[in-house]
């Protein structure tokens, strides 16, 4: 596993497991194969609703709670100064956690304009000592400009849709600037057309991995974090062996340049769901 240290000196697995879309039922068990692949960061939310089978899982798994690293999300809804507050809560005891590692907001709602106070909030949480670190998601470049200059701590890392047909590179340069780590959530396009492009299939025969194994390693070598998820054990594995291998320099290159700034989700301006 490559670890990376954010800007507060929190030590961070650069490839992590994600959970969106996994029901709570199927969680601890995603998770629990997961945890014995070797993953040690677990990404979910309040909005995927499988808190509970998150926890299920890291509170019966033999790793030590220190070697773990959790994250979780404030939703839309909850934002606001003292909604923010009691949503911490209500995702400490649906984990049945004493403290989480990262605590991100989910999306910065620009309609509501409340992401300010949402963050204050959260700095509250870490400055108590009951969270590691905290940061952001779906923001761009105006949205973390306004936390830079009115909040007091800078976010760890943006978690954001990131691939090789959505490169984010004015985003990524703007954070690297500023010390903050780009996440990339969908980093595989969901399993989509980047898989089957002729340039990551080339690559892939090259190295004798999988196209998904490209990717990722793109990814990382981009000093990305990734958060890649699925239910099936091959693949969980499969997603988790990527550190024996690297691509050449024109290599990385090439997948760079299949950018076609297309997205799957929203974007972050029109995001405003509650």
């Amino acid at each position: 596993m490559n670890f990376v240290t954010l800007n507060n000196g929190l030590k961070m697995p650069q490839l992590g497991f994600g959970v969106w879309k996994v029901p709570d039922e199927e969680a601890s068990s995603a998770v629990g194969q997961a945890l014995e692949t070797g993953y040690t960061l677990i990404d979910t939310a309040m909005v995927y609703k499988n808190e509970h089978g998150v926890g299920q899982a890291v509170n019966q798994s033999s790793i030590p709670r220190e070697k773990l690293f959790i994250t979780t999300k404030v939703w839309n809804g909850d934002q606001g100064y003292d909604n923010t507050l009691r949503a911490y809560d209500e995702s400490l005891a649906r984990l049945g956690l004493d403290y989480i590692d990262l605590y991100l907001i989910h999306w910065p709602t620009p309609k509501f304009d409340d992401y300010i106070d949402t963050y204050k909030a959260m700095e509250k949480i870490y400055r108590d000592g009951r969270v590691k670190a905290i940061g952001v998601c779906n923001f761009e470049i105006e949205h973390l400009e306004r936390i830079l200059t009115e909040c007091d701590v800078k976010p760890v890392l943006n978690q954001v849709e990131c691939h090789p047909y959505l490169v984010q590179q004015d985003l990524k340069e703007f954070c690297a600037k500023h010390d903050i780590f780009i996440e990339a959530w969908s980093p595989l396009d969901q399993g989509g057309e980047v898989l089957k492009d002729n340039v990551i299939e080339r690559i892939a025969a090259a190295h004798s991995k999988t196209p998904a194994q490209v990717v990722l390693r793109w990814h990382l070598q981009n000093n990305t974090i990734v958060i890649p998820k699925s239910v099936t054990p091959s693949r969980i594995k499969e997603n988790f062996n990527v550190f024996d291998f690297e691509l050449r320099a024109e290599e990385m290159k090439e997948i760079t340049g299949l950018n076609r700034n297309r997205r799957n989700g929203s974007h972050p301006n029109e995001m405003n769901k509650r």
